[in-house]
């Protein structure tokens, strides 16, 4: 497998998750600005929309999107319970949560590195500080965001609000998310990860 990445971008939940799995794969670099490999290759030759994630499979197939690539690497090591099992009610759970990242989280911090007008910028922050306020209710009594046992949406989530200082969005008082990041940012294979992107 070969993972397309740019560091600090939502492909970093690619690489958490295909740490968490001990799987074998490469991960090329893209720069986004450029739109280029290093080796000069035009991203676009791979992946026709220019962005990352992409996860190229050995067999010619390939996956786009975060929320796919995590089902596909949990489901690949299906004893580790990175996502639950088809047919089990909380695989539904899993799903909603990975759309509400998707969409409500990940796609409302586009302004933010787009240089949208600020009044832009000041909408999508007021509306990020009330979903990161639900979520830090969402996190009573939990460690991860489906309980005790870490799973690939608590390595989207973390991608995303890594992004939270860049868009000057403040996590003060969100005790249970900071606590939540930390304690993501602590796994062995985050830091793995971080170290592969040169972070």
């Amino acid at each position: 497998m070969k993972l397309y990445y740019c560091p600090g971008a939502c492909s970093f939940a690619a690489q958490i998750a295909l740490q968490e799995a001990g799987l074998p794969y490469e991960a090329e670099r893209v720069d986004l600005n450029s739109g280029k490999l290093a080796d000069g290759t035009d991203f676009r030759s791979i992946n026709p929309l220019g962005y990352v994630p992409l996860l190229a499979l050995g067999d010619g197939n390939f996956l786009l999107e975060d929320s796919a690539i995590l089902l596909y690497v949990a489901d690949l090591v299906p004893s580790l319970r990175l996502a639950p099992a088809n047919g089990e009610f909380a695989r539904y759970k899993l799903l909603e949560r990975l759309n509400f990242i998707a969409t409500e989280l990940h796609k409302r911090f586009t302004p933010f590195f787009s240089n949208a007008p600020e009044a832009v910028q000041a909408a999508n922050r007021a509306q990020l500080a009330a979903l990161l306020a639900w979520l830090d209710g969402q996190l009573v009594d939990r460690d991860y965001q489906f309980g005790a046992t870490f799973g690939v949406a608590d390595a989207y989530l973390h991608a995303i609000l890594n992004w939270t200082p860049y868009a000057h969005i403040p996590l003060d008082g969100l005790d249970r998310l900071l606590a939540f990041q930390k304690r993501v940012a602590a796994r062995p294979a985050v830091q793995k990860a971080l170290a592969l992107e040169g972070r």
